[in-house]
């Protein structure tokens, strides 16, 4: 057998090709390294997020890396008419929507007696509405072509709280309750409805997050970032590809009994069953 057939043999065909990927806060982190993982695949990728200049750099790089159409539009994504004129622009563009990533930047590292009720309001708007704004605007779409794909980014924290992230902690168990409803009234309608929570992933987010227990712990950042790498059998920090490749695979024609579920990239960080 030559190597041509043998490759062919083993490839796998995910089935995005000419797709329709929105996917939400994707000018740096996990977020980019997903709109680049549809746009390898062959989709066409909707980006975006609220920094004009890096959304604008990233959506350049991946338009002339990948050879795609990539839509790019500033976006805050706790404001519900934005969302609808976003998803409005992307269907009218590109003729539909497919596949939505649903993503935000984490709520501040905080226990509970610290955190304002404020503090409460912007986390839920933040990391709960946003997601229930796309997936109002998303879901006609899909319904009317009978396939979907709707998938949400959260955290580790909606199976194993994380210290001092008690915002983090009950708001994305949260979006895990409406995954879960999403998906058992809309998979009628071919639509997929599933969360990705990554454990400690080598981001600015996490970063943050560091600096925060440094100062907390009278620890170094180095010193954090180790015990955090300890922690997971693999005994190191995720990267956002490894999160990414998990968010296609699961909106793709591979992923196309699996609806409902938690899909955790933590590097075996949770610690149940």
């Amino acid at each position: 057998m030559d190597l041509a057939c043998l490759y062919n043999r083993n490839f796998m065909d995910l089935g995005l090709k000419g797709r329709v990927a929105i996917v939400a806060a994707s000018s740096q982190g996990i977020g980019r390294a997903t709109a680049e993982g549809f746009a390898a695949e062959g989709c066409r990728v909707a980006m975006c997020a609220r920094n004009r200049s890096t959304l604008d750099q990233a959506s350049d790089k991946i338009r002339e890396q990948y050879h795609t159409d990539v839509f790019a539009e500033t976006l805050d994504v706790t404001d519900a008419d934005a969302v609808h004129g976003f998803v409005a622009a992307v269907a009218t563009k590109f003729g539909k929507v497919e596949i939505c990533v649903t993503n935000a930047g984490g709520p501040p590292a905080k226990g509970f007696l610290a955190a304002t009720i404020e503090d409460w309001r912007k986390a839920v708007d933040l990391n709960f509405l946003s997601t229930v704004y796309f997936a109002r605007e998303v879901i006609p779409y899909m319904q009317r072509q009978r396939w979907g794909r709707i998938i949400t980014l959260t955290s580790i924290s909606t199976k194993q709280p994380v210290a001092d992230l008690v915002l983090s902690n009950a708001v994305r168990a949260a979006v895990v309750g409406l995954v879960k409803s999403l998906a058992n009234e809309f998979g009628k309608d071919g639509i997929l409805v599933n969360n990705v929570g990554p454990g400690y992933t080598a981001t600015d987010r996490l970063k943050e997050l560091a600096k925060s227990r440094s100062a907390a712990q009278a620890k170094s950042e180095k010193e954090i970032f180790e015990a955090w790498a300890a922690d997971a059998p693999l005994k190191r920090l995720g990267n956002p590809k490894e999160v990414a490749d998990t968010i296609v695979w699961l909106a793709s024609e591979r992923a196309s009994y699996i609806t409902g579920q938690t899909i955790l990239v933590d590097g075996g960080l949770y610690k149940g069953l």
